[in-house]
């Protein structure tokens, strides 16, 4: 199944299956691909099933407009690992590719990586069957300049891009490494006309090699497939890719092991290099009774008197696909450690903002009880109540915490219904209006007159509401005369309906606007958690609105809850 995958933005590593004939991509929650990018237009792109199956993207007239491959597009047909790159967003096209058609059917069973062994040559001197050695960056060096390829066979393959083609959308278009390996193994046998191909791959923490995907030909002799420790061995140690044409030389076959069992007679091994790294070798082989590939020129100025299957220019092809190979494995291990990387320092983050503001809120717990007994020991009534309120107060401020964390660390879809937002907004005032008289805060109220029934989750709206009014209030203390004004309108043609919040507090500086939706950056020291703000917009971005804000420094902020008017049913969910 085709899909969209979100390669950065706010929406960074989600994925939208295309499973309609049109899908639209845009900020509006109605769109098949919902995008929590403000700078993106509300129905900003359509993408529409071609008669080969494929997708056409169409701009519908976009703010931003929308780029493929870092061309500005109105109309163009997509193809797979096409980048598509509208408002702040990056999205990737990809579809599942066909099967690899082969001259003959590769046995691609996962269970042949528990029939692979690696075999240990008791002495480091190596055999000196080795004909041709070619050097680790020669892959770089063919990939960078086909046309200086050493024969007219490799540059008319290389001309044609045939396989490198082949090999360079597969590193492209596929995301997983067992995958992508499997598709290059595939490759390669196919093209030199091996018997079998492995690969294997060191682990990064123990450097110990471990066969990752394995392919034989049907035709090929069943039993193990024997990889030489000896000839791995080797091409690690010098990086440089080789072809044995006498794997009877190798002692691996001593003591048992012998050349009749396997029938091993040539191999070719290269290293797969990437910018840093080698991260594993491609291994192949072929056997005495495997049949002759016809190539133009003649095998014996390779390897001498007799036929081989096995040239110095499958050698180069090697070396080149496994240096793609390479950098794609090095590529992907470092986009995870850093991924896990972040994730620890944000676990590491939460956990320390997390414990802060909890130790906060149990100091005032403990304080308030100390209070509480020292009362019932004096029989002082009013220390007692004064000290049951502190209490209090900190026991909503941790279900306020545990609110806001749960809402933030999930997902959800809004109960959508038709709500009255000015009666909403009404029972949000009264909420808060008792903390506003205690600090001498006036609340103003101005509700638009005939605002229409608007589509929306009211608990979540209600919450959104009260994080900003609440924020709000926080905002005023030390004003001459501080006040907090709410007022509600439609806007934007009716297309969407604002509530608006504004203070007459000190504002915000223009350096800490852009940390203000930032989870765990509060303005408030010990009295805020930092999740509010980021809570709020989080709502309203999942009905296909936003929380703005307008602020100036000394001049007090004004903040606006962005609701659309029309909310279609059933957006597609992305994929985790």
């Amino acid at each position: 199944m085709p899909k969209l995958i979100v390669l950065s933005g706010p929406d960074a590593g989600k994925q939208f299956p295309l499973t309609g004939p049109t899908v639209t991509v845009g900020r509006h929650s109605g769109n098949a691909v919902h995008l929590n990018d403000n700078r993106t237009s509300r129905r900003h792109l359509e993408l529409r099933v071609t008669i080969s199956g494929g997708y056409q993207l169409f701009d519908l007239q976009s703010g931003n407009g929308t780029q493929v491959n870092g061309r500005h597009v109105q109309v163009i047909d997509l193809r797979p690992g096409d980048r598509i790159e509208l408002g702040d967003t990056v999205l990737q096209y990809a579809a599942d590719g066909s099967e690899i058609k082969t001259r003959e059917k590769l046995d691609t069973t996962p269970a042949t990586h528990d029939r692979t062994r690696l075999i240990v040559r008791p002495t480091t001197e190596y055999p000196s069957a080795i004909l041709r050695t070619v050097a680790a960056d020669v892959g770089e060096q063919i990939l960078a300049r086909p046309d200086q390829a050493g024969t007219d066979w490799l540059r008319a393959r290389l001309a044609n891009l045939a396989v490198m083609y082949e090999a360079a959308s597969a590193v492209s278009q596929i995301l997983d490494v067992d995958e992508l390996l499997g598709r290059i193994t595939d490759l390669v046998v196919r093209t030199t006309d091996a018997d079998h191909g492995c690969v294997m791959l060191s682990d990064p923490d123990t450097g110990e090699l471990m066969p990752k995907t394995v392919r034989s030909r049907a035709s090929s002799s069943g039993g193990d497939f024997v990889v030489s420790r000896t000839v791995v061995d080797h091409v690690l140690r010098t990086g440089q890719g080789v072809l044995v044409a006498d794997a009877g030389a190798d002692e691996r076959f001593r003591g048992g092991e012998s050349i009749a069992r396997h029938q091993i007679r040539e191999v070719i091994c290269v290293p797969m290099k990437g910018r840093h790294e080698t991260v594993g070798v491609l291994f192949l082989d072929t056997s005495a009774t495997a049949a002759l590939v016809s190539l133009p020129l003649p095998l014996e100025s390779v390897a001498g008197p007799g036929a081989s299957k096995f040239s110095e220019d499958h050698l180069r092809l090697a070396v080149a696909i496994a240096h793609q190979a390479g950098l794609a494995v090095e590529e992907t291990r470092y986009y995870q450690a850093m991924v896990q990387a972040e994730r620890l320092a944000a676990v590491g983050q939460t956990i320390a903002a997390l414990s802060h503001h909890i130790k906060n809120i149990m100091q005032g717990v403990r304080f308030g009880s100390d209070m509480v007994r020292m009362g019932l020991a004096d029989d002082d009534r009013a220390l007692l109540v004064k000290g049951w309120r502190l209490v209090e107060k900190n026991q909503v401020r941790i279900d306020e915490l545990i609110l806001d964390m749960l809402s933030y660390s999930k997902d959800r879809e809004p109960a959508v219904e038709r709500t009255d937002v000015n009666g909403l907004a009404e029972e949000v005032l009264d909420v808060v209006r008792g903390r506003a008289a205690d600090r001498g805060v006036a609340l103003e109220w101005h509700p638009a007159v005939g605002l229409p029934l608007v589509p929306c989750d009211p608990e979540g709206i209600h919450r959104a509401l009260l994080n900003i009014v609440t924020n709000a209030l926080d905002a005023t203390e030390g004003a001459a005369a501080p006040r907090v004004t709410v007022t509600t309108e439609l806007a934007a043609g009716g297309a969407y309906a604002e509530i608006s919040v504004t203070d007459n507090g000190p504002g915000i500086p223009a350096e800490r606007v852009a940390d203000m939706f930032k989870p765990f950056v509060s303005t408030k020291g010990s009295k805020g958690t930092g999740l509010g703000l980021p809570v709020s917009r989080k709502i309203l971005r999942e009905h296909g609105g936003d929380v703005l804000v307008e602020t100036a420094e000394g001049r007090g902020s004004r903040f606006i809850l962005r609701i659309p008017m029309a909310v279609a049913e059933g957006p597609t969910k992305p994929l985790d």
